[in-house]
C-alpha cells in the first residue's frame, strides 16, 4: 500500500483501541478461548513445548498409495538425497518401495510443526507429500447430508454423459494458467507503459434455465470442434440415403399414369 501522493510505502503501527499507539515490546501474544477472554503465552513457553528439528524424517510404516483418502493429501515437495553418502540408502529405499508398490509414512518438523509425510518413488528421486491431520480434514457428511438422496432423471444423466464424452481429453498443465494474474500482469505492463486502463463492462448475470434445455443446449454446441465433424458426416450420409429412396416413392405413381 502507497499513500496517494507520494508513493511511499504505508507502515503498519500497532494501536490499542483505548489507549491508542503501542510500542512493539508492549505486544504479548494470546490465545482467545471465548469471546474476549484471551490467555496469554510468552515465547519462552512456546518455545518449551516445540518440537526439536532434526532435519530426520523418520520412517513408520509403509501403507498402499489408494489407503490414504485424497482428503489428506496437502503440498508436494522434492526428496532428494543429501550428498553422494546419501545415495546409497536414498537409492536403495526408493526402489525397495517401487518393487513393493508402496507408499512411506513419516515424521518431520518443518517451521516448528510435526507433519506427517508420504513419500512415493519418482523418477530418480521422491516425492514428499504432507498429509493433512484429522483436525484439518472435515468429514464429508458434515457438508453432504443436506443432500437429497434421490437419483435425477436417466435421461438428464444421459445427456450429460454424451457432453462429458464430446469435451474428453488429456490432462496438460501448460493449458491451466492463472488467468486473473495473467491480466493483472498485463494491466501493469500496460499501466507501466502509460495506457489508460479502460473499466470493462460488468458480467452478465446468469439466467436461470430449464435444466434439461441447457443440456441439450450444450450437446449441440460441444466444446470439441474436432469430436463433432463425424456427426456431421453421420447426417450428411443420411440425407443421400433420403434422396436415393426418392424416386422409388414416385414409381408407383408413373405406373397409374
Amino acid at each position: 500500500m502507497l499513500h496517494k501522493e507520494t508513493h511511499n510505502r504505508i507502515r503498519m503501527i500497532p494501536t490499542d483501541p483505548e489507549s491508542g499507539p503501542v510500542d512493539r515490546s508492549e505486544i504479548v501474544k494470546g490465545y482467545e478461548i471465548e469471546k474476549g477472554h484471551y490467555v496469554v503465552v510468552t515465547d519462552e513457553e512456546i518455545k518449551a513445548v516445540r518440537l526439536s528439528t532434526t532435519r530426520t524424517l523418520d520412517i513408520e510404516r509403509f501403507v498402499g498409495e489408494d489407503e490414504i483418502d485424497r482428503l489428506y493429501w496437502n503440498d508436494p515437495y522434492f526428496l532428494a538425497p543429501d550428498g553422494d553418502m546419501a545415495v546409497e540408502a536414498f537409492s536403495v529405499i526408493r526402489d525397495a518401495m517401487k518393487k513393493a508398490g508402496r507408499v512411506a509414512l513419516g515424521r518431520l518438523v518443518m517451521h516448528q510443526r510435526e507433519r506427517l509425510m508420504a513419500l512415493e518413488p519418482r523418477d530418480r528421486g521422491i516425492l514428499a507429500y504432507t498429509i493433512r491431520n484429522q483436525r484439518e480434514v472435515k468429514k464429508p457428511e458434515e457438508v453432504f447430508s443436506g443432500i437429497p438422496a434421490s437419483k435425477p432423471p436417466a435421461a438428464m444423466v444421459e445427456i450429460a454423459r454424451k457432453i462429458i464424452d464430446q469435451l474428453e481429453g488429456s490432462f496438460d498443465p501448460t493449458q491451466f494458467n492463472d488467468r486473473y494474474e495473467d491480466a493483472l500482469r498485463k494491466l501493469i505492463k500496460e499501466k507501466e507503459k502509460g495506457a489508460k486502463i479502460a473499466t470493462p463492462k460488468e458480467p452478465k448475470e446468469a439466467e436461470v434455465v430449464d435444466l434439461m434445455e441447457a443440456l441439450r443446449r450444450s450437446l449441440g454446441e460441444g466444446g470439441a470442434g474436432e469430436r463433432r465433424k463425424p456427426a456431421a458426416k453421420s447426417s450428411a450420409g443420411r440425407a443421400k440415403a433420403a434422396t436415393r429412396k426418392t424416386p422409388a416413392k414416385k414409381a408407383p405413381a408413373k405406373k397409374r399414369a
